[in-house]
């Protein structure tokens, strides 16, 4: 039997292995790597091509949205279920325009995230009912998107911004990112411009007010 290959993104270990002894007790799905890293997951899928990635919306320094967006460009054939505590609108929109094509709450039962790997796998899509929902809700009231002031950004100031606002300095993002000091300065000053933030405090409190850190 042909085996469902899946990618487990978690950064919280309990939860992961969790995750983990469930999907195991399915003989039609198959772990093929597990990682707790944002960056790593986009390497990993990159090398590996898993038909599943089950991403965390909520990781450090590259947060699920922006994995999700990564990933529709490196691994095309890779569907993703995002993973989240929030039954949030703008959290929906910002995942399903990065490419995620399911969106299942933390609360959900074991049979909810087996259902959530067949249905991608057979190239449908699957939401827990509260996502729905939220999101036929919005369609019949035509909610305005939640998320329209990071759409200013670009890929590269959208990790920057995360970078920041959790408190990482100049010189820490440019390593991590690979750009020089001066570059990472330059697109700080871009991303205060077009989002009209005046400090770093500003920053953080944007951040978590559109869901980018916790």
């Amino acid at each position: 039997m042909l085996k469902t290959s899946v990618l487990l993104v978690e950064d919280h270990t309990v939860v992961r292995q969790g995750l983990r002894r469930i999907l195991e007790n399915d003989p039609s799905i198959e772990i093929v790597a597990e990682v707790g890293d944002g960056r790593e997951a986009i390497a990993v899928a990159q090398r590996l091509s898993p038909q599943i990635a089950i991403v965390d919306i909520s990781l450090p320094a590259l947060n699920g949205v922006e994995v999700t967006r990564h990933l529709a460009k490196v691994a095309p054939d890779t569907r993703v279920l995002i993973l989240s505590m929030h039954a949030d609108e703008a959290y929906v929109r910002q995942s399903l325009k990065a490419g995620a094509k399911g969106y299942l709450l933390k609360d959900a039962d074991d049979q909810d995230l087996i259902r959530a790997v067949s249905a991608l796998s057979s190239g449908a899509s699957y939401f827990s009912p509260q996502v729905s929902k939220l999101l036929l809700d919005g369609f019949v009231h035509d909610t305005p998107a939640a998320d329209d002031e990071l759409s200013v950004l670009s890929d590269r100031e959208r990790e920057v911004l995360q970078l920041i606002a959790e408190g990482k300095s100049n010189k820490e993002v440019a390593q991590l990112l690979n750009l020089s000091v001066s570059t990472v300065e330059s697109h700080r000053k871009h991303i205060m411009e077009k989002l009209d933030l005046h400090n770093t405090a500003s920053v953080v409190r944007f951040a978590v007010r559109k869901g980018i850190i916790q």
